[in-house]
C-alpha cells in the first residue's frame, strides 16, 4: 500500500507499507520522493528485517506499476515470497 503526502514547500512523499494480514501489524516502511519499484523493494526489504524471514509468504498488492515490475518480483523471488 502506498500513500501521497504533501509535505512542506509542496513537495509530495510516498510511504510504502507491508502489513501482516493476520495480525495487522506493520512489517515494514520506507518513505520517498518517488513512487518508482525501489520504494516498495525498500518496504519489503525492512519487512525481511523485522521479521527475519519471509520466505513462504504470500503478498496481495494492486496492479500498479511498482508492483508489478520485474525488479519488485525478483524482490519477491530473492526472499522467497509468493505474489498473489
Amino acid at each position: 500500500m502506498e500513500e501521497e503526502r504533501e509535505i512542506g514547500g509542496g513537495k509530495f512523499c510516498y510511504l510504502a507499507t507491508v502489513i501482516e494480514l493476520a495480525s495487522r501489524r506493520l512489517a515494514g516502511w520506507a518513505i520517498a520522493d518517488h513512487m518508482r519499484a525501489e520504494l516498495v523493494i525498500d518496504a519489503l526489504a525492512a519487512a525481511e528485517q523485522t521479521r527475519g524471514s519471509l520466505a513462504g509468504a504470500v503478498i496481495h498488492t494492486d496492479h500498479g506499476a511498482h508492483y508489478s515490475s520485474a525488479a519488485f518480483a525478483a524482490a519477491c523471488q530473492r526472499a522467497g515470497i509468493r505474489q498473489g
